[in-house]
């Protein structure tokens, strides 16, 4: 089972911060499923990063083609289609915690300047939590991340 990381965004456009975290996602070998809460905006990110990079390629697709499971980023609106080792949230997409507990990482990347973002981020963050997962909590209020609060793993019920 890997961990949560919640990255709290105050300076960078989540499909940067994205791009960044994903890069040292496929440096680890792991296929990433970004999960964006519907279709238009899952469309909208995917249009974003093939801009984003100053390498002007970000290796992604969009969720429904022939070949999602040779992706390295994979963009769904909603749940993605296969399992991957790290899964990214944006926008408030739920991530589902069975697929979390089967993946390496999982990220959530909120926007620190809309209140209504960060309180689902805490719902996220107690919810994943209760559920046993370990998380990690990232700002970048001081202009680089730094880690804020952690919350080790806890065991389940059955052991």
């Amino acid at each position: 089972m890997g961990e949560v990381h919640f990255y709290h965004l105050t300076r960078s456009a989540p499909e940067v911060a994205l791009v960044a975290i994903a890069e040292k996602a496929l440096e680890r070998g792991w296929q990433v499923g970004v999960v964006a809460p519907d279709q238009t905006q899952a469309e909208g990110l995917d249009q974003r990063l093939w801009v984003v990079s100053e390498e002007g390629f970000v290796p992604h697709g969009l969720a429904g083609g022939p070949h999602d499971n040779l992706q390295p980023i994979l963009i769904a609106g909603g749940v993605l289609p296969d399992a991957r080792a790290c899964l990214m949230s944006v926008g408030g997409a739920d991530l589902e915690i069975t697929a979390l507990q089967a993946a390496e990482r999982g990220c959530i990347l909120f926007d620190g300047n809309d209140g209504a973002a960060v309180e689902r981020a805490r719902s996220q963050w107690r919810a994943l939590t209760g559920a046993g997962l370990a998380a990690i909590y990232w700002s970048e209020e001081s202009g680089r991340w730094q880690k804020k609060a952690e919350s080790p793993a806890k065991p389940g019920p059955n052991g």
